[in-house]
């Protein structure tokens, strides 16, 4: 099972961080060990002193695939989910200052939440994601704010890795990302239904 993920798929999200808006998707991979188990708590790594919450948009593959045209990608797909994107800024923002990969900074232990899934609507729609801290809202978006659709993301992708069964696509988080502390309790919310509830130490 891979985990792939979008980079600045959301033009707001790309200027807050001082990023330049891409022309094509910006794509990384998580190691299936990024998934943090159901239920259990977020521990923020002992390395990093800077970690971002990122809500997420997750679809779920549901065939195998290669070179998909975008016509037909969305059939490639069975359900859909909210997730966390957590990464260390600052060990990311060290890394990319000297031209280094940032996996480290993404692909971490426990740095991919899932939320329960729900089955996917049999035609494309919006959809909207929400991240709330502590009660308060601190992120928000919809899908119709992509700068790459869904079926153009898979399209994509699929030209370099054959997409199997149970593979994950993270699509990209909207702004307001931010730094994240022990004791926060972090929900995410899929069309206003929460999806997953984490708690930080």
């Amino acid at each position: 099972m891979k985990i792939i993920c979008v980079g600045r798929n959301y033009r707001a999200h790309a200027e807050e961080l001082g990023n330049a808006v891409p022309e094509e998707p910006v794509i990384f991979c998580k190691p299936d060990s990024a998934l943090l188990p159901p239920r259990n708590p977020f521990i923020i790594p002992p390395w990093t002193g800077d970690v971002h919450h990122e809500i997420e948009w997750v679809v779920r593959i549901s065939k195998v695939g290669k070179y998909i045209e975008p016509r037909f990608a969305y059939s490639y797909l069975d359900a859909m989910t909210v997730g966390l994107d957590f990464t260390a800024r600052d060990l990311q923002s060290k890394l990319k200052s000297q031209g280094l990969p940032w996996e480290r900074a993404k692909g971490f232990d426990g740095s991919a939440v899932l939320g329960s899934w729900v089955e996917l609507p049999a035609k494309p729609m919006a959809h909207e994601i929400r991240l709330e801290k502590n009660g308060t809202e601190v992120q928000r978006g919809t899908t119709a704010d992509f700068l790459h659709s869904v079926e153009d993301l898979i399209a994509f992708v699929s030209q370099y890795f054959t997409l199997k069964k149970g593979d994950l696509l993270f699509t990209g988080t909207p702004a307001g990302v931010g730094p994240i502390h022990p004791g926060d309790c972090l929900e995410g919310f899929l069309n206003g239904e929460s999806r997953f509830r984490v708690n930080v130490r």
